[in-house]
């Protein structure tokens, strides 16, 4: 089942990874697979459903907001 538990199967590490990588442009928003693949992330890609079509603001606000709960 794609995507049917948010972000919670993606590690924090995995979280952060990809934020480093959107604010530093090398992944490009909206997130594809070919965007995943050429960062070394693709095997997240299942795990990221939720944040296809979003652009690099919604990207974003979606990571920092999950990482911000998961420090509490």
């Amino acid at each position: 089942m794609l995507g049917t538990q948010g972000l919670r199967a993606v590690r924090t590490d995995d979280l952060k990874t990809l934020l480093a990588l959107v604010h530093r442009g090398e992944l490009e928003c909206p997130i594809t697979e070919i965007g995943l693949a050429t960062t070394g992330t693709l095997r997240l890609l299942d795990d990221l459903a939720v944040l296809k079509g979003l652009d690099k603001r919604g990207v974003h606000a979606v990571l920092v907001s999950v990482l911000a709960e998961r420090r509490r």
